[in-house]
């Protein structure tokens, strides 16, 4: 079985991206599940349901989030409606939404999707990720061995932690949020699959994925500023895994970043404004 796990989707730069790759990508590596994270793909900030089901019409099979997960107030009626879009699993108890799902894909398979939260460098006070993702496949793995863990997270020695921590009990560990792709992607000893961060979606000639001006301004001012959502080199980032039905554990891991050279992104300015 093979699966794709695509980046940060950043704005319409991103979604465009998806939009214009995922149905070729689909067919060159004889995709069967797609995973996306999406927690940006509202004007860099965020997810609306609109968009979200843009995202699941495009070919998108389940969407992740992350720390932007309530940037959008109109989100959180829609994660009750839908298994097919993941907050983080490890927000307390009564927090709208699911942290994971089994879903069935075309030919039967079950396959599950987990979306974890990291706590370092983070702005909330969150559950205990390797506790919280322990529980949940020991719970999933009664339905199916094929699990895919999304790990939002900041700190790159908890994203390595927790690919070492269920090595052999996920079939994939990809890291998100830092929209910059990593070079470490592996099959662990026990069979998982694992990337620190598997890049961005989106406008790659920016500063992970805001106009270059807008951030560099803010550098060098330290003033408070709007980000603006660039347009440019739009690249879509993600890994193809291949794994193995009846045991989960994966063999291959192939990491890309493909070019998307359809129209320019020319909408009205999408911006996102800093929160000091």
């Amino acid at each position: 079985m093979n699966i794709l796990c695509i980046g940060d989707i950043v704005g319409k730069p991103g979604r465009m991206a998806v939009e214009g790759l995922l149905a070729d990508l689909k067919e060159e590596f004889q995709i069967d599940f797609v995973v996306a994270n999406a927690e940006n793909a509202a004007g860099g900030s965020g997810l609306t349901s609109r968009i979200a089901k843009q995202l699941l019409r495009a070919g998108c099979d389940v969407l992740t989030l992350g720390d932007h997960v309530w940037d959008q107030k109109e989100l959180e009626g829609y994660l009750g409606e839908t298994e097919a879009v993941l907050r983080p699993a490890n927000f307390p108890e009564g927090v709208p939404g699911k942290g994971w799902c089994v879903q069935t894909t075309a030919s039967g398979q079950k396959i599950s999707v987990v979306n974890l939260l990291g706590r370092v460098f983070m702005r909330y006070h969150l559950d205990c990720p390797f506790r919280t993702l322990k529980n949940i496949v020991e719970h999933v793995r009664q339905e199916t061995p094929l699990i895919v863990v999304d790990m939002h997270a900041e700190a790159t020695s908890e994203k390595v932690a927790m690919g070492h921590f269920i090595d052999g009990k996920a079939s994939v560990v990809f890291g998100t949020h830092t929209h910059v792709q990593t070079s470490d992607e592996r099959i662990l000893p026990e069979g998982t699959a694992y990337i620190t961060d598997v890049g961005m979606t989106g406008p790659h000639d920016s500063v992970i994925g805001q106009r270059k001006e807008d951030i560099l301004k803010r550098f060098l001012t330290s003033m408070p500023a709007r980000f603006e959502v660039a347009k440019d080199d739009m690249r879509l980032n993600g890994i193809v895994v291949r794994m193995d039905e009846r045991t989960g554990k994966a063999d291959t891991i192939i990491r890309l970043q493909r070019l998307f050279r359809g129209a320019a992104a020319e909408t009205k300015s999408e911006t996102v404004e800093e929160k000091n």
